[in-house]
C-alpha cells in the first residue's frame, strides 16, 4: 500500500504503522515491548503491507505523534487545561486546539490525578477513615514519597494492613477505580482505557516503605512476617540492595567493611559500578585495596549467581548493623540522626 501527499484518510492503524517504519527497527522493536500480542500482530500486518510513503505523510504523522507526546506529557503534569496552555506556546493555537480536541477522549490521565496535588498532612484526614482497600489503592497511584508520609500517619494498626494490600494488589477493574474517584473527588475525567490497570504490587509497597521512618517500615515488617511471612521475605529482599551502600556515610561502610569477609567483597564487587568501587576502596586501607583489586583480577569472570549471594550476604550485615543501631541508612522519611 502506498501513501501520498495526503494524510486525511489514514486510519489510526495506518499512521502507528507509518510511525513504526519511520522511527526504524530498533525504536519500534522497543516499542513492541509494550504493547499487546494481538497489537502487534495487526501493526506487523500492516507495516507487511505498506509500500511506500510518502516524505510529506511521513512528516505529517511524526508531527501529530510529536503533539501526542507533548499533550500527554502536559496533561500528567497538571491537567487538560494545563496541557492546552502550554501546547499553545509550543505549537500554536490552532494545532494545540487541534490536538487537544481529538485526543481528549483518548488521552488517558492516571487516576486520582488530583490526590497526587493534593498536602500529604490535608490528604491523611481525607482517606483514613476510609476501608484499608481504599487506602491501599489510592496510595498505590501516589508517588512513594508522598505516600509514605500518608501511611506514616495512618494508625500503628492500619499501617501493615494496608502495605500487606498494596503488596498483594495485581489488576483493579476501571469501574473499581471510577467508584473510589468519584468519591473523593467529583471532578475527575473519566478513565477511557477499559482494560484493567495493573498497579500495587512488592515493587510499589518497597517503594513505600523504602521512604518512610526506620519506625513504621519496622513495625510494618515485623506485623507481615507474622501474617505473611513469605510475603515479608521478598520485601525485605527487595528493600535494599547492593548498589545502596552509595546511601550509607563513609564511618558507617567502615564499620559494615569490618563485617565482611574480603573474598565475599571481591565477588560482590565484581559486578559493581565504579561508583560503588569507588565507595568501598576508598573506605579501606591502601593496602587492603590493593590486594581486593588485584584477586579481582585474578578471579577471571565469575558466574553473576554467586556475584548476587556475595552482595545479598554484605546486605544482610548492613540491615543487621541497621537494626542494632550501629549504623544510619539515609532515607527519604523521617529518620533523625541523633550526634
Amino acid at each position: 500500500m502506498a501513501f501520498g501527499a495526503s494524510q486525511s484518510e489514514i486510519s489510526g492503524l495506518q499512521k502507528a504503522a507509518i510511525l513504526l517504519i519511520t522511527l526504524g527497527p530498533e525504536r519500534s522493536a522497543g516499542i513492541f515491548k509494550h504493547l499487546k500480542e494481538e497489537e502487534i500482530e495487526e501493526l506487523t500486518l500492516e507495516i507487511a503491507n505498506t509500500r511506500t510513503v510518502g516524505p510529506d505523510v511521513k512528516e505529517a504523522v511524526l508531527e501529530e505523534f510529536y503533539g501526542v507526546c507533548l499533550a500527554q506529557q502536559y496533561i500528567a503534569e497538571g491537567g487538560i487545561g494545563y496541557a492546552r496552555e502550554l501546547l499553545e506556546k509550543s505549537l500554536g493555537s490552532e494545532k494545540a486546539m487541534d490536538v487537544i480536541g481529538r485526543l481528549t477522549a483518548s488521552l488517558q490521565v492516571k487516576p486520582f490525578e488530583f490526590v497526587r496535588k493534593t498536602d500529604a498532612s490535608q490528604l491523611i484526614n481525607f482517606i483514613q477513615d476510609e476501608h484499608p482497600q481504599t487506602i491501599a489503592l489510592i496510595l498505590s497511584y501516589l508517588a512513594p514519597q508522598q505516600a509514605a508520609q500518608i501511611i506514616s500517619g495512618l494508625a500503628p494498626d492500619r499501617q501493615a494492613d494496608v502495605a500487606r494490600r498494596i503488596a498483594v494488589m495485581d489488576r483493579t477493574s476501571p469501574d473499581v477505580i471510577k467508584e473510589v474517584e468519584s468519591i473523593l473527588e467529583q471532578k475527575l475525567a473519566s478513565l477511557v482505557n477499559q482494560d484493567y490497570t495493573i498497579i500495587g504490587g512488592v515493587d510499589s509497597v518497597v517503594e513505600i516503605l523504602n521512604s518512610v521512618d526506620r519506625g513504621t517500615e519496622k513495625h510494618i515488617m515485623e506485623s507481615l512476617e507474622i501474617e505473611e511471612p513469605e510475603l515479608a521475605d521478598e520485601i525485605r529482599k527487595k528493600m535494599f540492595v547492593f548498589e545502596d551502600i552509595l546511601l550509607l556515610d563513609d564511618r558507617s561502610i567502615q564499620r559494615v567493611l569490618r563485617d565482611v569477609d574480603n573474598n565475599d567483597l571481591g565477588i560482590a564487587l565484581k559486578a559493581a559500578n565504579e561508583q560503588v568501587q569507588n565507595a568501598v576502596f576508598n573506605n579501606l586501607s591502601k593496602r587492603l585495596a590493593t590486594m581486593i583489586k588485584e584477586d579481582m583480577e585474578f578471579m577471571g569472570p565469575v558466574r553473576m549467581k554467586d556475584v548476587e549471594e556475595a552482595q545479598q550476604k554484605i546486605v544482610n550485615i548492613i540491615r543487621k548493623l541497621e537494626d542494632s543501631g550501629e549504623i544510619v541508612i539515609s532515607r527519604g522519611g523521617g529518620d533523625e540522626i541523633v550526634v
